[in-house]
């Protein structure tokens, strides 16, 4: 096993305790923000778990239907910093004073 897939794999066990963890949040806080913040979790969990598929082959790393383009590959590392500057925005909305 070379040190990249083992480095993935421990990832991959890292972020799923962090998915359940985030999903026993989501079950108890109702805040737009926390709410961002858990989907922004599941969602590295899903890139990892993509970048595991690609490693192992049962996933094409290029994607066909977007013209050679590797479109997931591009989306998913970059899909839970999306919602996590959403939920920080939500939270600075939230917080600003009011004057």
């Amino acid at each position: 096993m070379s040190a990249g897939i083992a480095a993935l794999g421990l990832r991959f066990i890292v972020m799923a305790i962090a998915s359940f963890l985030a999903i026993v949040v989501w079950s108890r806080i109702r805040d737009v923000a926390w709410m961002l913040i858990v989907v922004g979790i599941i969602a590295g969990y899903g890139d990892i778990l993509y970048s595991l598929l690609v490693e192992f082959g049962f996933v094409p790393e290029i994607d066909q239907a977007a013209g050679g383009i590797g479109l997931l590959a591009f989306v998913f590392p970059n899909l839970p910093w999306i919602f996590f500057s959403i939920a920080f925005i939500s939270i600075i909305i939230k917080h600003r004073p009011r004057g």
